[in-house]
């Protein structure tokens, strides 16, 4: 189905077709007409699918149908003491929010390109720089607000935010929301917010606990899913190396080499893993960058921008960066780590084989990440392709069975080897340190002398003066 054909306005259609967009995905075929007339929708759609635009353009086309001339500027009173300042905090009329801060603003690139041709503001908040140009926005009128949960409740706690003119609320990437703990703030924001509203859920996962959320937040909500939850999307090319840990540089370094690693982005499980795999790039002259919480948020968006134009080759990054990383063109995912929770591997791969491209999504496995990877193939419903190329630096998992068996029975490294027993210098049984102490204690074989008492002590040195 053609955007033209949703009933969206001419202008919103205009700016979409600009940004080389004619036809609309599976989820946003669906929620787009259930947005528009209204209605709560609970959406489910594997990663890459285009849920931004799902939400985004039948908002904009709703604000903008009921917007009225505002003034650039809020009205100005007086404090009493002659002084002159704001009437009012800004109050949105709708609100997004967003799980990282590299989500945020996408999603606020997203409104500002779709939304170009209305007379419509925008601002987005997040932590991680100085509040001043965000609050300036927020003083200018603000239509649609892109937010983090944390620096949100702080410009409110503040007064520099109002929700009380809130008429659609999303929660984008909610599970991630949940994962990373932010369930009491969204019910915080949530609690300020009118009661008649609209609300949109949107995740590529849908555990039980959006479910639950979802109940207690939505009204008669609309569920739509449009694949298999947490299922990768089809045009990725997938498959995994049996690589001991040690090697996973060395293997790296060899895949990277190659001419169609164009644009990869490298995924760690930890913020020093993230640092190390950088420099060991850096040093092989690989341009590279990373992206992690550690990181300041000049330094993550610098490192985000290098990578969009292409003067960074790769960039790593870690979990809690996945789900705003929407990038054009990636064409390798590789995994260095892979990740304990099954459903974050699918929101990884699902950074490459974007807008109907194909991708290359690549993981080491070691030893202890095999269990890692049974749940990912059980989860996914299919077997990862075992690579068997740079076979030098990988390993057997059936001989790494039969080691785990043998450490079990007593032996250290699966090595038939016995340790000495210290008993055996001794008829008695006891180890042989046993005869320095008998030498000095003068009992024989009665074994060692117990530790002499306070008296004792006090007792032989009396003797000794005397």
């Amino acid at each position: 189905m053609k955007f033209s054909e949703l009933r969206l306005a001419e202008p919103i259609v205009r700016a979409v077709t600009a940004e080389g967009y004619e036809t609309a995905t599976p989820i946003q075929g669906k929620a787009i007409p259930e947005v528009l007339a209204g209605n709560d929708v609970l959406g489910c759609a594997q990663t890459g699918t285009g849920k931004t635009a799902a939400f985004a353009l039948p908002m904009l086309h709703r604000l903008a149908e009921t917007s009225t001339k505002r003034s650039k500027h809020p009205e100005i009173k007086t404090n009493g003491k002659g002084k002159r300042r704001r009437a009012n905090p800004g109050r949105p009329r709708a609100l997004v929010l967003a799980p990282t801060r590299e989500l945020a603003s996408q999603i606020f690139e997203s409104f500002c390109s779709y939304g170009r041709h209305v007379r419509l503001r925008h601002v987005v908040v997040f932590g991680g720089v100085k509040q001043a140009s965000q609050v300036r926005g927020l003083r200018a009128g603000c239509d649609v607000l892109v937010a983090t949960p944390g620096r949100l409740l702080d410009l409110i706690n503040q007064g520099h935010i109002d929700l009380r003119g809130v008429e659609t609320l999303v929660l984008d990437e909610a599970d991630r929301m949940l994962d990373m703990g932010f369930i009491n703030d969204i019910r915080k924001v949530v609690g300020m917010m009118p009661k008649k509203r609209q609300t949109l859920f949107f995740s590529a996962t849908m555990p039980k606990e959006i479910r639950d959320l979802s109940d207690s937040l939505l009204t008669n909500p609309v569920f739509m899913e449009t694949a298999p939850v947490a299922s990768p999307v089809e045009t990725i090319k997938q498959s995994v190396y049996l690589v001991m840990r040690q090697n996973k540089p060395a293997l790296l370094e060899r895949i990277l080499r190659h001419d169609d690693m164009n644009r990869t982005l490298i995924f760690t499980r930890t913020k020093h893993g993230a640092d190390r795999v950088v420099k060991q790039l850096n040093r092989i002259g690989v341009e590279a960058g990373a992206i992690h919480s550690n990181k300041s948020q000049n330094a993550r968006t610098l490192a985000l921008k290098g990578f969009k134009s292409g003067k960074v080759q790769v960039l790593v990054a870690t979990d809690i960066a996945s789900r705003g990383i929407d990038v054009d063109q990636i064409t390798h995912v590789i995994n260095y780590d892979l990740p304990n929770l099954p459903d974050t591997y699918v929101h990884r791969i699902g950074r490459t084989a974007r807008a109907g491209n194909s991708g290359i999504a690549m993981s080491f496995c070691d030893h202890e990440e095999i269990k890692h990877l049974k749940a990912i193939e059980r989860l996914i419903r299919m077997e990862l392709e075992i690579r068997s190329d740079e076979s030098d630096l990988l390993f057997d998992p059936s001989r790494t069975r039969r080691k785990k068996n043998s450490a079990q029975k007593g032996h250290r490294g699966g090595s038939s080897k016995k340790r000495p027993n210290q008993s055996e210098n001794r008829e008695d049984g006891r180890p042989s340190h046993w005869n320095k102490r008998r030498a000095k204690s003068g009992r024989g074989n009665k074994g060692p002398a117990a530790p002499a008492s306070n008296k004792q002590r006090s007792k032989r040195r009396k003797q000794a003066v005397a």
